[in-house]
Protein backbone atom coordinates (compact mmCIF):
# COMPACT_ATOMS: atom_id res chain seq x y z
CA UNK A 1 0.00 0.00 0.00
CA UNK A 2 1.10 3.83 -1.00
CA UNK A 3 0.80 6.82 0.90
CA UNK A 4 0.95 10.40 -0.25
CA UNK A 5 1.65 13.72 1.36
CA UNK A 6 3.27 15.37 -1.23
CA UNK A 7 0.02 17.52 -1.99
CA UNK A 8 -3.66 16.10 -0.68
CA UNK A 9 -3.74 13.37 1.30
CA UNK A 10 -3.46 10.15 -0.80
CA UNK A 11 -3.94 6.24 -0.15
CA UNK A 12 -3.71 3.74 -2.94
CA UNK A 13 -3.16 -0.13 -3.46
CA UNK A 14 -0.25 -1.41 -4.64
CA UNK A 15 -1.61 -1.88 -7.87
CA UNK A 16 -2.75 2.31 -8.04
CA UNK A 17 -6.34 1.52 -6.95
CA UNK A 18 -7.38 4.81 -4.86
CA UNK A 19 -8.46 3.76 -1.02
CA UNK A 20 -11.26 6.04 0.50
CA UNK A 21 -10.59 6.92 3.94
CA UNK A 22 -13.81 8.20 5.61
CA UNK A 23 -14.20 11.25 8.21
CA UNK A 24 -12.39 13.88 8.37
CA UNK A 25 -11.12 12.80 11.79
CA UNK A 26 -10.16 9.23 10.39
CA UNK A 27 -8.18 10.95 8.09
CA UNK A 28 -6.39 13.54 10.74
CA UNK A 29 -5.67 10.05 12.81
CA UNK A 30 -3.46 8.83 9.64
CA UNK A 31 -1.80 12.53 8.87
CA UNK A 32 -0.24 12.92 12.02
CA UNK A 33 1.58 9.03 12.13
CA UNK A 34 2.53 10.29 8.18
CA UNK A 35 4.06 12.94 9.53
CA UNK A 36 6.04 10.93 11.89
CA UNK A 37 6.68 8.00 9.83
CA UNK A 38 8.27 5.12 12.08
CA UNK A 39 8.01 7.19 15.10
CA UNK A 40 5.33 6.12 18.14
CA UNK A 41 2.74 9.20 18.43
CA UNK A 42 1.64 8.72 22.12
CA UNK A 43 -2.16 8.28 22.59
CA UNK A 44 -2.27 11.39 24.58
CA UNK A 45 -1.24 13.64 22.20
CA UNK A 46 -3.37 11.72 19.37
CA UNK A 47 -6.38 12.64 21.85
CA UNK A 48 -5.25 16.44 22.00
CA UNK A 49 -4.80 17.10 18.32
CA UNK A 50 -8.25 15.22 17.42
CA UNK A 51 -10.43 16.70 20.13
CA UNK A 52 -8.50 19.54 21.60
CA UNK A 53 -10.37 22.67 22.61
CA UNK A 54 -14.45 22.69 22.35
CA UNK A 55 -14.45 19.38 20.46
CA UNK A 56 -12.90 17.29 23.41
CA UNK A 57 -14.81 14.13 23.66
CA UNK A 58 -16.29 12.16 27.02
CA UNK A 59 -14.48 9.25 26.69
CA UNK A 60 -11.08 10.08 24.66
CA UNK A 61 -9.86 6.89 24.68
CA UNK A 62 -12.80 4.69 23.80
CA UNK A 63 -13.32 7.71 21.12
CA UNK A 64 -9.29 7.10 20.11
CA UNK A 65 -9.90 3.16 19.82
CA UNK A 66 -12.89 3.70 17.62
CA UNK A 67 -11.88 6.06 14.99
CA UNK A 68 -8.62 3.72 14.79
CA UNK A 69 -10.56 0.73 14.07
CA UNK A 70 -12.56 2.72 11.34
CA UNK A 71 -8.93 3.47 9.99
CA UNK A 72 -7.82 -0.33 10.28
CA UNK A 73 -11.24 -1.21 8.71
CA UNK A 74 -10.64 1.05 5.59
CA UNK A 75 -7.07 -0.23 4.91
CA UNK A 76 -8.20 -3.58 5.24
CA UNK A 77 -11.23 -3.16 2.57
CA UNK A 78 -9.00 -2.05 0.35
CA UNK A 79 -5.64 -4.58 0.48
CA UNK A 80 -6.77 -7.89 2.08
CA UNK A 81 -3.18 -9.11 2.25
CA UNK A 82 -2.44 -6.71 5.51
CA UNK A 83 -3.55 -3.44 5.48
CA UNK A 84 -4.93 -3.49 8.88
CA UNK A 85 -1.81 -4.50 10.32
CA UNK A 86 -0.30 -1.48 9.28
CA UNK A 87 -1.84 0.59 11.93
CA UNK A 88 0.00 -1.00 15.02
CA UNK A 89 -0.19 -0.25 18.71
CA UNK A 90 2.96 0.05 20.02
CA UNK A 91 3.31 1.91 23.84
CA UNK A 92 2.62 4.64 24.65
CA UNK A 93 0.93 5.00 21.33
CA UNK A 94 0.13 3.87 17.22
CA UNK A 95 3.12 3.54 14.70
CA UNK A 96 1.99 3.72 10.50
CA UNK A 97 4.68 0.51 10.51
CA UNK A 98 5.34 1.25 6.42
CA UNK A 99 8.82 1.64 4.95
CA UNK A 100 10.22 5.02 3.70
CA UNK A 101 8.85 3.45 -0.16
CA UNK A 102 5.87 3.03 0.58
CA UNK A 103 5.20 7.06 1.04
CA UNK A 104 5.31 9.72 -2.05
CA UNK A 105 7.79 11.58 0.27
CA UNK A 106 10.34 8.91 1.44
CA UNK A 107 10.42 8.61 -2.70
CA UNK A 108 11.34 11.92 -3.26
CA UNK A 109 13.88 12.27 -0.63
CA UNK A 110 16.08 9.07 -2.51
CA UNK A 111 15.62 10.55 -5.94
CA UNK A 112 16.98 14.27 -4.82
CA UNK A 113 20.03 12.22 -3.12
CA UNK A 114 20.32 10.09 -5.95
CA UNK A 115 20.50 13.49 -8.32
CA UNK A 116 22.96 14.54 -5.78
CA UNK A 117 25.24 11.86 -5.69
CA UNK A 118 24.84 11.62 -9.62
CA UNK A 119 28.22 12.77 -11.45
CA UNK A 120 26.56 13.02 -15.26
CA UNK A 121 24.80 16.34 -15.64
CA UNK A 122 21.79 14.59 -17.26
CA UNK A 123 21.45 11.94 -15.28
CA UNK A 124 21.24 14.29 -12.79
CA UNK A 125 18.86 16.78 -14.10
CA UNK A 126 16.42 13.44 -14.73
CA UNK A 127 16.33 12.32 -10.82
CA UNK A 128 15.24 16.00 -10.19
CA UNK A 129 12.68 16.08 -12.18
CA UNK A 130 10.62 12.46 -11.58
CA UNK A 131 11.75 13.69 -7.77
CA UNK A 132 9.53 16.55 -8.54
CA UNK A 133 6.62 15.35 -10.69
CA UNK A 134 6.02 13.60 -7.09
CA UNK A 135 4.36 16.67 -6.24
CA UNK A 136 0.62 17.32 -6.60
CA UNK A 137 0.65 20.47 -4.54
CA UNK A 138 1.05 21.72 -1.25
CA UNK A 139 2.41 19.02 1.25
CA UNK A 140 -0.33 17.80 3.74
CA UNK A 141 -3.10 20.00 1.89
CA UNK A 142 -5.53 20.41 3.94
CA UNK A 143 -4.10 19.81 6.93
CA UNK A 144 -0.52 21.82 6.87
CA UNK A 145 -2.54 23.82 9.25
CA UNK A 146 -2.61 21.28 12.23
CA UNK A 147 0.42 22.03 14.60
CA UNK A 148 1.07 18.22 15.07
CA UNK A 149 1.78 18.40 11.33
CA UNK A 150 3.01 21.75 10.46
CA UNK A 151 6.61 21.57 10.86
CA UNK A 152 6.93 18.71 9.05
CA UNK A 153 4.90 20.09 6.17
CA UNK A 154 7.36 23.62 6.49
CA UNK A 155 10.29 20.92 5.95
CA UNK A 156 8.82 19.37 2.74
CA UNK A 157 8.51 22.12 1.21
CA UNK A 158 12.05 23.95 2.38
CA UNK A 159 13.16 20.42 0.38
CA UNK A 160 10.83 20.95 -2.33
CA UNK A 161 12.11 24.62 -2.80
CA UNK A 162 15.87 23.37 -2.44
CA UNK A 163 15.09 20.78 -4.97
CA UNK A 164 13.61 23.11 -7.61
CA UNK A 165 16.96 25.53 -7.12
CA UNK A 166 19.15 22.35 -7.44
CA UNK A 167 17.65 21.29 -10.82
CA UNK A 168 17.62 25.05 -11.94
CA UNK A 169 21.25 24.96 -11.88
CA UNK A 170 21.88 21.50 -13.60
CA UNK A 171 19.70 22.93 -16.15
CA UNK A 172 21.94 25.38 -16.88
CA UNK A 173 25.21 23.72 -17.02
CA UNK A 174 23.24 21.96 -19.90
CA UNK A 175 22.26 24.60 -21.66
CA UNK A 176 18.88 25.35 -20.93
CA UNK A 177 18.95 29.21 -20.34
CA UNK A 178 16.17 30.18 -21.87
CA UNK A 179 13.73 27.91 -21.34
CA UNK A 180 14.33 28.75 -17.87
CA UNK A 181 13.74 32.09 -17.49
CA UNK A 182 10.37 31.78 -17.81
CA UNK A 183 10.02 29.42 -15.17
CA UNK A 184 12.23 31.13 -13.02
CA UNK A 185 10.52 34.50 -13.14
CA UNK A 186 7.12 33.05 -12.32
CA UNK A 187 9.32 31.14 -9.43
CA UNK A 188 11.18 34.29 -8.07
CA UNK A 189 7.47 36.40 -8.42
CA UNK A 190 6.14 33.31 -6.35
CA UNK A 191 9.17 33.42 -3.58
CA UNK A 192 10.59 36.50 -4.00
CA UNK A 193 12.94 35.93 -1.23
CA UNK A 194 14.80 33.01 -2.27
CA UNK A 195 18.19 33.76 -3.33
CA UNK A 196 19.31 30.67 -5.37
CA UNK A 197 15.82 31.00 -7.19
CA UNK A 198 16.47 35.01 -7.87
CA UNK A 199 20.92 33.82 -8.37
CA UNK A 200 19.84 30.83 -11.19
CA UNK A 201 17.31 33.57 -12.71
CA UNK A 202 20.17 36.02 -12.77
CA UNK A 203 22.50 33.34 -14.46
CA UNK A 204 19.33 32.39 -17.24
CA UNK A 205 19.46 36.03 -18.33
CA UNK A 206 22.54 36.30 -18.36
CA UNK A 207 23.88 33.30 -20.44
CA UNK A 208 20.66 34.26 -22.66
CA UNK A 209 22.13 37.57 -23.34
CA UNK A 210 20.38 39.90 -21.37
CA UNK A 211 23.15 41.16 -19.27
CA UNK A 212 20.87 44.42 -18.34
CA UNK A 213 18.15 42.60 -17.50
CA UNK A 214 20.31 39.87 -15.43
CA UNK A 215 20.71 43.03 -12.75
CA UNK A 216 17.30 43.53 -11.78
CA UNK A 217 16.81 40.92 -10.06
CA UNK A 218 19.62 41.79 -7.75
CA UNK A 219 18.17 45.50 -7.05
CA UNK A 220 14.59 44.08 -6.19
CA UNK A 221 15.74 41.43 -3.89
CA UNK A 222 14.74 41.05 -0.18
CA UNK A 223 11.61 43.80 -1.31
CA UNK A 224 9.06 43.94 1.51
CA UNK A 225 6.13 42.92 0.50
CA UNK A 226 3.95 44.62 2.75
CA UNK A 227 5.02 48.32 2.35
CA UNK A 228 6.44 48.05 -1.42
CA UNK A 229 9.97 48.97 -0.31
CA UNK A 230 12.77 47.33 -2.32
CA UNK A 231 15.77 47.49 0.10
CA UNK A 232 19.43 46.99 -1.04
CA UNK A 233 20.58 43.56 -2.40
CA UNK A 234 21.75 41.00 0.40
CA UNK A 235 25.08 39.63 0.14
CA UNK A 236 24.36 36.45 -1.41
CA UNK A 237 22.87 38.29 -4.57
CA UNK A 238 24.86 41.65 -4.38
CA UNK A 239 28.16 39.57 -4.91
CA UNK A 240 26.42 37.31 -7.44
CA UNK A 241 25.51 40.90 -9.26
CA UNK A 242 29.30 41.96 -9.10
CA UNK A 243 29.85 38.41 -10.96
CA UNK A 244 27.67 39.03 -13.61
CA UNK A 245 29.59 41.86 -14.61
CA UNK A 246 32.95 40.37 -15.81
CA UNK A 247 34.07 42.70 -18.69
CA UNK A 248 33.77 46.25 -16.30
CA UNK A 249 36.13 44.02 -14.30
CA UNK A 250 38.59 43.01 -16.30
CA UNK A 251 37.44 39.69 -16.56
CA UNK A 252 36.38 37.26 -18.81
CA UNK A 253 32.89 36.36 -20.00
CA UNK A 254 31.72 33.16 -18.09
CA UNK A 255 34.42 32.97 -15.75
CA UNK A 256 32.52 31.60 -13.15
CA UNK A 257 30.00 28.69 -13.24
CA UNK A 258 26.40 29.54 -11.59
CA UNK A 259 26.19 28.81 -8.11
CA UNK A 260 30.10 28.35 -7.05
CA UNK A 261 31.94 31.11 -5.26
CA UNK A 262 35.39 32.00 -6.33
CA UNK A 263 38.01 29.83 -4.79
CA UNK A 264 41.27 30.80 -3.73
CA UNK A 265 42.80 29.76 -7.42
CA UNK A 266 39.99 31.60 -9.36
CA UNK A 267 41.36 35.18 -7.81
CA UNK A 268 43.58 37.39 -9.70
CA UNK A 269 47.06 37.23 -7.99
CA UNK A 270 48.31 40.69 -9.54
CA UNK A 271 48.23 42.48 -12.34
CA UNK A 272 46.80 41.45 -15.52
CA UNK A 273 45.27 38.73 -14.45
CA UNK A 274 41.67 38.06 -15.91
CA UNK A 275 39.51 38.23 -13.25
CA UNK A 276 36.18 38.95 -11.92
CA UNK A 277 37.07 40.87 -8.72
CA UNK A 278 36.95 44.96 -8.46
CA UNK A 279 39.85 47.48 -10.24
CA UNK A 280 42.97 46.56 -7.85
CA UNK A 281 41.48 43.56 -6.21
CA UNK A 282 44.67 41.35 -5.46
CA UNK A 283 47.04 43.73 -6.48
CA UNK A 284 49.64 44.82 -4.07
CA UNK A 285 49.95 48.01 -2.28
CA UNK A 286 53.61 48.43 -3.93
CA UNK A 287 52.53 47.65 -7.50
CA UNK A 288 49.59 50.39 -7.18
CA UNK A 289 50.82 53.54 -5.93
CA UNK A 290 53.55 53.88 -9.08
CA UNK A 291 50.20 53.46 -11.48
CA UNK A 292 49.05 56.18 -9.66
CA UNK A 293 51.84 58.63 -10.23
CA UNK A 294 51.16 57.36 -13.93
CA UNK A 295 47.97 58.42 -14.03
CA UNK A 296 48.63 61.50 -12.35
CA UNK A 297 51.40 63.27 -14.67
CA UNK A 298 50.08 63.06 -18.73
Amino acid sequence: MKFGVLGPLEVCTDDGRGVQVPEAKVRMLLAEPLAHRGQVVPVGRLIEDLWGGSTFTARPTASLQDKVSQLRRALQDAEAGGGRELVAHRAPGYVLDIPAAALDAGRFRALVAGARAAEEPRARAALYTEALALWRGAAFAGFADQPCVRPTAASLEEERLTAVEEHAHVRLELGEHSLLIGELTELVETYPLREGLRGALMWALYRAGRSSDALAPARHCGGDQGTGRSPAPSRRTGRCGTRLRPRACGGRRGHLRPGVRPGRSQRPRGPGHGGVGPPGHGVSRGTRKPRLRILSHP
